[in-house]
């Protein structure tokens, strides 16, 4: 029996930070407390260290198709990505195509993961189809662990679902326990602004957010809530965007609704403005929904501190700007939509948020690890430092500075968001069950040691 003791650090959860040590035993936490005896254990020193629980991110696209090309992080390259930078579960979509059952798609997406990835995952089910057995689909997926389901009110023709199918959905999982995310966008709006700007001649990148305004966020934003609160059901937002979409979610949990909602550091930390960089760069920032003005970074900051916003995720789904974003060279509509930062949500929101005093560090902790974890049917074996918890643990070492760059980073794309940026604070050392996988810069992991997590129904959003 492999064990381990993690000695001298700070360790940090959600609720409280304290002097303590930590003890492993067959990949899962035996003991948390100070004085803990090393015996024949191995120690980890975590002198001047913050021990957290690993990041959970409860939002990536892996190996995904899209647009005529597919996403360029694999589930090996994406959850080594992940690794580095002190995530150590994913959950990632798997996409029903129209006409089959949901079984397959998550055969599929268990085949795209087997043998590659390097931390634990778990997947949720991106509904495009209820006829027929639809509904006992979703059942069936509770059973296998798959506890979330993704609806799309944008992509006309592609991903979207007309409100009954999404109200359908919503009564479905207020039987079953799982839970719907949502992504809210008004689809049929967006795409007759879309087929205006084109006809003005209106090509270029920046159009891809203008043609989406945020009054088309809201707006979906309310409908999804009412629905769900028709329904009886919790709601789920994703990447939430904008100060208008976030007044919904507000007013909404003002009135005792279970609404739920996560934004991603794009949104904290960029802006429309990038979208208008010369020779076509602007293109790199093309994801649904898009940046926003500036102003709507503070007001988000604001959600997360208060509660508002309780989840921050990535959106991960990277492109290569050199063969896959210029698809669109002519036509905004034909650029895939996503970008990359599977490996950076920590290191940004710990610099932006905590060393500027946004939020504090438990927070931090409960928005990048614990929270997700109640949510999506994990706690408390993930997201959480605790007897009987898997032993996923990121050491943080708060004063470590890090230069974010495509040249250094270990996602499998040509670009970084966020390029030259500066933090303070990054993962030292990682660990997945117990295994040290990263440490001072190296990989010790390996492809296919990630397990499938069959996360529990009525988690967190039900209670």
């Amino acid at each position: 029996m492999a064990t381990t003791l993690i000695r001298n650090g700070t360790v940090v959860t959600a609720r409280d930070t304290a002097p303590a040590d930590v003890l492993i035993e067959d990949g899962r936490i035996r003991e948390v407390r100070p004085g803990i005896s090393a015996g024949e254990a191995t120690v980890i020193d975590a002198t001047g260290m913050c021990v957290m629980p690993g990041g959970i991110d409860v939002h990536t696209h892996l190996d995904m198709p899209f647009g005529g090309t597919t996403s360029a992080d694999d589930f090996e390259t994406g959850t080594r990505a992940a690794a580095f930078g002190g995530t150590t579960s994913i959950v990632d979509f798997a996409i029903q195509g129209r006409g089959t059952r949901m079984r397959d798609a998550l055969d599929t997406w268990w085949r795209k993961a087997e043998g590659r990835a390097c931390v634990d995952y778990g997947l949720h089910m991106i509904v495009t189809d209820l006829a027929h057995s639809g509904m006992e689909d979703m059942d069936e997926m509770v059973c296998e662990g798959v506890a979330s389901f993704k609806l799309f009110m944008a992509y006309p023709n592609v991903l979207m679902v007309d409100d009954a199918t999404i109200f359908k959905a919503l009564s479905r999982t207020a039987r079953n326990g799982s839970l719907i995310c949502m992504h809210a966008e008004n689809g049929s709006v967006i795409d007759a602004i879309i087929a205006r700007a084109l006809a003005e001649g209106k090509t270029a990148p920046v159009y891809h957010a203008l043609t989406r305004p945020p009054r088309a966020e809201s707006e979906a934003v309310h409908r999804a809530i009412a629905m769900a609160e028709i329904a009886g059901a919790p709601v789920y937002i994703v990447h939430l965007s904008s100060e208008d979409a976030l007044n919904e979610v507000r007013e909404a949990r003002d009135r005792g609704v279970p609404a739920f909602a996560e934004t991603c550091p794009q949104y904290l930390l960029l802006s429309i403005d990038e979208l208008e960089r010369p020779n076509f760069e602007g293109a790199k920032y093309v994801f649904t929904p898009p940046l926003r003005p500036k102003e709507h970074q503070p007001r988000l900051w604001e959600g997360l501190k208060h509660d508002h916003l309780q989840v921050v995720s990535t959106d991960h789904c990277p492109f290569c700007f050199a063969d896959q974003k210029t698809l669109g060279k002519d036509d905004f509509t034909k650029i895939p939509n996503g970008g990359p930062g599977i490996e950076n949500r920590l290191q940004l929101i710990y610099h932006h948020g905590v060393n500027a005093g946004k939020i504090s560090l438990n927070r931090f902790v409960e928005i990048t690890s614990t929270t997700p974890a109640r949510l999506f049917g994990m706690y408390p074996q993930k997201g959480e430092i605790a007897p009987g918890s898997d032993a996923d643990i990121v050491i943080w070492d708060p004063q470590a500075r890090h230069t974010i760059s495509a040249a250094t980073h270990h996602m499998r794309v040509d670009y970084s968001m966020f390029e030259g940026f500066e933090v303070v604070g990054n993962a030292r050392t990682v660990l997945s069950r117990g295994e040290v996988i990263v440490d001072g810069g190296k990989f010790l992991g390996k492809p296919g040691r990630g397990q499938y997590l069959r996360r529990q129904a009525r988690g967190g959003a039900w209670r």
